[in-house]
């Protein structure tokens, strides 16, 4: 059962929106969704991690890199997506700096299956630190549905501190767009928690340079 009143949160969407709108940026703002936590020990309880696949994709220049073999890398180049190969990955040299900027180049990156154990290999630690480790791709799945879900699907993951936020969506999408991302992203982080919205200190949708709304 959501707590979040839909018409109150149509209002925020709309007001947030306006304001964007009087004053244009030279970048595109991201709506992000603030989430506060109570009766929560990051130190004992267990840390809850989750990923969920959003409506609408929330960030319009979402980059995606396909790490692949022969015929992934074909494909990927026929739909127009950037690639790197296994000897391309090799001339980084497992070097820390290298890998990390190419961890920052891209939001998302998808792998061969055949590949994936390799990476990590290869590159060493890095993309899994940057929480970027590649989401597998095998020869029995489409191209471009995997990346149609890697560009919508958003992660909720507890660290060590009680405030976590995430992307939901852009100042360029519609005001049903955002509504429909920010009531499924908050029902499915909901559900992760161990007491549901016991858990929940605090919710407020904000786009890069607007003020908050708290809509719990």
């Amino acid at each position: 059962m959501s707590k979040i009143h839909k018409d109150t949160l149509q209002e925020y969407i709309h007001d947030l929106k306006t304001f964007s709108e009087e004053k244009k940026r030279k970048f595109l703002e991201t709506v992000e969704l603030q989430i506060s936590l109570k009766n929560y020990d990051p130190a004992r309880d267990k840390r809850f991690s989750g990923t969920v696949k959003l409506r609408h994709i929330p960030k319009k220049n979402f980059r995606i890199c396909i790490i692949g073999d022969e015929r992934h890398l074909d494909e990927a180049k026929e739909l127009g997506l950037e690639t790197k190969s296994v000897e391309d990955l090799k001339k980084l040299n497992k070097n820390k700096k290298l890998v990390k900027k190419l961890a920052k180049q891209f939001d998302a990156f998808i792998a061969s299956d055949g590949l994936i154990k390799q990476i990590p290999r290869i590159l060493g630690p890095g993309l899994n630190k940057a929480g970027k480790f590649p989401t597998s791709l095998s020869h029995n799945e489409t191209m471009k549905e995997k990346v149609d879900t890697v560009q919508r699907t958003i992660k909720f993951q507890m660290k060590k501190v009680l405030c976590l936020s995430v992307a939901v969506g852009n100042v360029s999408m519609s005001e049903e767009e955002l509504l429909a991302n920010i009531m499924l992203a908050v029902n499915f982080l909901v559900s992760l928690l161990k007491k549901n919205w016991q858990n929940v200190r605090s919710l407020n949708v904000k786009s890069t340079m607007g003020k908050p709304y708290r809509i719990y």
